[in-house]
Parts: C-alpha cells; sequence; structure tokens
C-alpha cells in the first residue's frame, strides 16, 4: 500500500516538475547566453587568461549554488503564505509579524513598494536581453544576418505581447518540453567541451573564486562580478511561482535538470576559452557544433519567448497583488482561462511592458550594452524584500535567537551588497535606465498611497454611524419599492454616502438593503467556508462582508447568488441594484501634499477601473450617486 501511494505522488509530482522547468527556470536557463561571454568579453570584462577563466566559472557556480540552492531553496521558499510565494508575500509576513510596532510596519511597507518598483523597472530588461541574445547566434551562422537582428528580435517581442491577451492556456503545456529539450542540448553542448579540456573541473575549487576576487593582477574584478550575476537572472521566479508548482517540484527540478545542465553549459564555455580564448566574442554558440548553430538560434529564441513570457507573466501576478495590498489603484484583469485562476491578463501593464521593452532594444541595439543596464534594479529588490523583510520573517519562521539569525542574515546581505556595488558601476553604462523607470513607478505608488490617505480623512470627516442613522427609519414613513439595493461602502459601520444621498433627494428604498463591504486580507486567498458573512438588521437591512486574498479577482454577482439570510431571503439579481458613491474630490486650501502632486493623484483616481468592471457588477444595475469632498 507504501508503494503505491509513493507512484501516486511520484506520477503527480513528474508533470509539476516539467512544467517549473519551462516557467520557473525559464530565465535563468537562458543566461548562458550572455553572462559567460560579457564576463570575458565585455566591455567591463578582464583578459581571458586559464586563472581568469577558471575564476570566472568558480564564482558562478557559487553564485548558483548559495544564492538559489542555499538562500532560496534551504529559507527563503520556506517562508510560504497558503502556499504562495513572492516579494510581496514576504512583505506580508514581515508585516504580520511587526503588527505591533508602527514604524516597522511602515518601513516594511516601503521596503515592499521599493521591491515592486524595481522589479517591473528590472522586468523590462528580461525579454529585451534574452530575445536579442538569441537572435544574436544568426551573425555565428553568417554575417549576412546582421542587418535583420534588430527587426527580428523587434518582431518576435510584438508578436510575444500581442499573444498576451489570448492567455498561455492552449501552448503552456509546450513550455516545459521545449525548455527540458533546451537544458539537455546546452548540457550536451558542455559536456563535449569538458571533454576536451577537463582541466576547466578545477573551477569547482572555491580558491579559484577566492583568487579571482581578491588577486592583486585583477583590477577589473569587482566591475565583473556585475556580469557574474547575470548568472542568476530569474531566480526570484523560484520563489514567486512557487504556489503554482509547489516547493518539491522546483527543488527537484533545480537539483536533478537545471543545476547540473547550466554548470555543465558554464564549464563547456570556460573549457572552450581555455583552448581558444578568441571564442570570447560568443562563447555559447562557438561552443556548438557548425551544423547545430541554427537549430540552436531556433531552440534559444523558443527558450527566450517562454522566458519572457514567464516574466510577463509574473508582472501580471505582481500588478493584481500591489492592487490587492493599496499599492496601485483598481487595473483592468481579464482571466484568461476559465480553469486555471493563476492566468491573468492586465492590458495597461502589457502595453506599458511592450512599449519600454521595444524602447530598450531601439536604444541599446546589443545584449552587450543591455547588460550593464541589467543587475543593479533586481540585486536592490533583493536587498530591499529578499534579505531585510526576510530577515524579519527568519527570525520568526524559525523561531530563532538573534544570534543565531544574524550571521545568516549578514551573509545575504554582504553577497547582495557585493552585487549591487559591482552593478552600480554600471549605472552611467546604462544601469540607471531600470532605476529610473522603478524611481517613476515608486513615486506614482507613493502618492496614491498618500492620496489615499488624504480620502479617508476627508470621508471620515463627513462620517454618519450607521445603526443610529438607520434607527428612525424603520419606523418613517419611506416610501419602500421591491426589489434589493447593494449600497457598497468600505466600513460597515458607517452609513454609506450613496444611501445618504439617494434618502436626501428621493426617500426611496428598496425592501431589501444590503451593506457590502469587500474587505481584502493579508492572505494570497480565502477559503470559501469564510467567504462571507452575513449579518441581519431590523428592517429589512442586512451587512454582507465578502472576503478577499491579495492574489483574487472577485466575482461579486456570483457571490451574492449563493448568500442565504437568516430570515430565508435570497438576492434575485435580477431584481437587485448596486448603489455606488461616485465622490468627486476637490483640492482644498491645505491639502496634505503639493498641490501639482494632488492633481497628478486625482487622475490617477479618475481614471481607475471603475467599481463595476472590477467587481463585474452588470452595469445595467448600477447606479452611481455622486458627492463632492474638499481634500
Amino acid at each position: 500500500m507504501e508503494s503505491t501511494v509513493e507512484t501516486d505522488s511520484g506520477r503527480r509530482l513528474l508533470p509539476l516538475m516539467i512544467g517549473a522547468i519551462g516557467v520557473v527556470f525559464g530565465d535563468i536557463g537562458t543566461s548562458p547566453l550572455y553572462a559567460v561571454k560579457e564576463a570575458l568579453g565585455g566591455e567591463h570584462a578582464v583578459l581571458p587568461s586559464p586563472e581568469n577563466v577558471l575564476g570566472i566559472i568558480s564564482l558562478i557556480f557559487w553564485t548558483l549554488f548559495i544564492v538559489l540552492t542555499v538562500k532560496y531553496q534551504f529559507f527563503i521558499m520556506r517562508a510560504d503564505h497558503q502556499g504562495e510565494g513572492g516579494n510581496l508575500v514576504l512583505v506580508t509576513l514581515a508585516r504580520q509579524f511587526t503588527q505591533n510596532s508602527p514604524r516597522m510596519q511602515r518601513f516594511i511597507m516601503i521596503v515592499g513598494m521599493i521591491g515592486v518598483s524595481l522589479f517591473f523597472g528590472d522586468g523590462v530588461i528580461t525579454p529585451a536581453i534574452s530575445v536579442l541574445s538569441a537572435v544574436e547566434g544568426l551573425e555565428v551562422v553568417t554575417p549576412a544576418f546582421q542587418p535583420f537582428i534588430l527587426p527580428i528580435t523587434i518582431s518576435v517581442i510584438v508578436l510575444l505581447f500581442l499573444a498576451q491577451s489570448k492567455g498561455t492556456g492552449k501552448i503552456g503545456w509546450l513550455f516545459g518540453p521545449v525548455c527540458l529539450l533546451w537544458f539537455l542540448a546546452i548540457g550536451a553542448v558542455g559536456l563535449k567541451e569538458i571533454a576536451r579540456h577537463p582541466e576547466i573541473l578545477a573551477a569547482f575549487n572555491p580558491m579559484h573564486a577566492v583568487g579571482f576576487l581578491f588577486g592583486a593582477s585583477n583590477g577589473n574584478t569587482f566591475v565583473v562580478l556585475g556580469s557574474v550575476f547575470l548568472a542568476v537572472t530569474g531566480a526570484e521566479a523560484l520563489y514567486a511561482d512557487m504556489g503554482h508548482f509547489g516547493r518539491p517540484a522546483i527543488n527537484r527540478s533545480w537539483i536533478g535538470i537545471v543545476f547540473p545542465a547550466l554548470m555543465l553549459n558554464y564549464l563547456g564555455q570556460g573549457a572552450l576559452i581555455l583552448g581558444n580564448p578568441e571564442a570570447v566574442k560568443n562563447p555559447f554558440y562557438l561552443s556548438v557544433p557548425e551544423w547545430g548553430v541554427l537549430p540552436m538560434v531556433v531552440l534559444a529564441t523558443a527558450a527566450t519567448i517562454i522566458a519572457s513570457q514567464a516574466v510577463i507573466t509574473g508582472a501580471f501576478s505582481a500588478t493584481r497583488q500591489a492592487i490587492g495590498l493599496g499599492y496601485l489603484p483598481r487595473l483592468k484583469v481579464v482571466h484568461t482561462s476559465s480553469s486555471e485562476f493563476g492566468q491573468i491578463y492586465v492590458p495597461l501593464t502589457n502595453w506599458l511592458l511592450l512599449i519600454a521593452v521595444v524602447g530598450l532594444v531601439l536604444a541599446f541595439k546589443s545584449s552587450s550594452s543591455l547588460a550593464a543596464a541589467y543587475g543593479i534594479a533586481v540585486t536592490g529588490t533583493m536587498i530591499a524584500v529578499s534579505t531585510l523583510a526576510f530577515g524579519i520573517v527568519l527570525k520568526r519562521l524559525f523561531a530563532w535567537k538573534l544570534w543565531q539569525t544574524l550571521p545568516l542574515f549578514v551573509l545575504f546581505l554582504t553577497i547582495d551588497m557585493g552585487f549591487f556595488g559591482a552593478n552600480a558601476m554600471k549605472l552611467m553604462d546604462g544601469g540607471w535606465v531600470p532605476l529610473a523607470m522603478g524611481a517613476v513607478i515608486f513615486f506614482l505608488m507613493a502618492t496614491w498611497r498618500k492620496g489615499q490617505d488624504l480620502v479617508g480623512k476627508a470621508i471620515r470627516k463627513a462620517e454618519i454611524p450607521l445603526e443610529p442613522f438607520l434607527r428612525p427609519l424603520t419606523d418613517a414613513a419611506l416610501n419602500r419599492v421591491p426589489g434589493t439595493a447593494v449600497f457598497m461602502t468600505q466600513n460597515a459601520d458607517l452609513a454609506p454616502p450613496a444611501m445618504v444621498e439617494l434618502l436626501k433627494h428621493t426617500l426611496t428604498l428598496h425592501e431589501q438593503v444590503i451593506f457590502l463591504t469587500i474587505q481584502t486580507c493579508a492572505r494570497p486567498y480565502i477559503d470559501e467556508a469564510e467567504r462571507v458573512q452575513v449579518g441581519t438588521l431590523p428592517g429589512g437591512f442586512y451587512r454582507l462582508r465578502i472576503l478577499a486574498g491579495f492574489m483574487e479577482t472577485l466575482d461579486v454577482p456570483e457571490i451574492l447568488k449563493t448568500c442565504h439570510f437568516d430570515d430565508g431571503r435570497r438576492v434575485v439579481l435580477e431584481d437587485t441594484y448596486f448603489f455606488l458613491g461616485k465622490a468627486i474630490f476637490l483640492p482644498g486650501d491645505h491639502p496634505g501634499m503639493a498641490r501639482w502632486r494632488l492633481k497628478l493623484f486625482l487622475a490617477i483616481y479618475r481614471n481607475a477601473e471603475s467599481a463595476t468592471r472590477f467587481f463585474n457588477l452588470p452595469s445595467a444595475r448600477v447606479v452611481d450617486l455622486g458627492t463632492r469632498i474638499g481634500l
């Protein structure tokens, strides 16, 4: 019986492992296209001497081992929230663990906003550098292809983003097998070169990495660390996609397939350069047999498209999480699959990413130039979230004392700071681009949060407690009409402004009145058993609270159809109207922020996705009642 259970478990795990190979490891799996080339042949490269080659490959191995295997798989991936991971999940956990410290809560919120901003700033580089580096392999086939590299790259990127609205459900099943073929191919190519120059295996000795870092002859060593960091592009996907595949599938895929294939290829590239230092101009494609270069370009392009798809999907998920946690205004979120909840499409995010990615390709024109722009934002994200926020979670998660937590925290922070400093050396070569993008996004998020605080203060000045407001209405001569009125409100204890306005002008109410509050929780998902909470008030009035996880998009009408009230009544959607308070905010005499910034907030507020579309309300049954409020 026990062996049957183990067999069934293995059968379920295998498809998850193949899926993880395609989605989770697509980005890091395409790093061999450019990491070694930049470290030993790029603008800030060191000479490809045997000592430097061994040092670079050794650094790549130990970086992958410490960052991916130790930091992420042994520690960070244990900090799950209902099985979900990701930077915002980590921030949410850190805030839960510091509820008694308002200052720490604010610090963690700012850390989270910085992390999200840098994630988006860095996310535009991955599709650009990955696809461009894959297509550049055509130059190895024949220099005649050189004029077509940029047009082909841009065409692939545009088609990729245009396809997002269709979802990946129909072709997603191809991602795992294609990337599995990719890893097998790059591992085989690397093994061929290792057989020719087995002396490259000495790179496993960490003393080569230490000697390279602290050797007196390598004045350019620190800057080269920025190129070494290219080998861990996409490391955060292990944690971010944990909810889709689970920790066991991701861990076993990494240890059993991805890590060995990557190291075989990196060692193979190092071996090729040991035998032929001129190969630094493109060691990945030059290690491929001549007959296999064109097929490898096709396979590499497919792998980079999949890697880019994973980044785009991650951007959509991060956008939805940020909306749920209040970092961003409501945006249109489209579900592209009726069966897979996680498959979503955010049009605004998609088009902004497309514009930014195409702009980067046109501005930098080569993967080597783009490599200078990559790294500083993602290392900033690692410092802000994966190290600082995780340091708080680590102590509580393992119930460790400070003396146990501090050494590990210092180790991870030292590594992150080293890579951040190395990438900062490339600031003027293009590293400023993702930082500038991240700064703009952070400013917009900070403006949104500050504006929301001002709105909350303004609304509280006109608050009317609900129950005292309802008490005279139960006996008053109101005109009660058939049907149900749903008043959406942020606070179930206060009279909704839309209802106050309606009674002021019409003295009319429906027979059944529901005060609906939608509360986003610091959890990714809510169990259906606790989704709805119902309270009954005298006179046909009801309180209804719907709980939502920060990774969920609600269909309010569908939820209402399942509601049961204590007196036996139910919601009939055909007889139900939704009343929304449409507040018109005006800059006051003494606003809480600069007037130009307040106008920016109001512009964002006016253009945010309406509650009607965001909660899937039937537009023909929505009534907006406006009020003017000064800020």
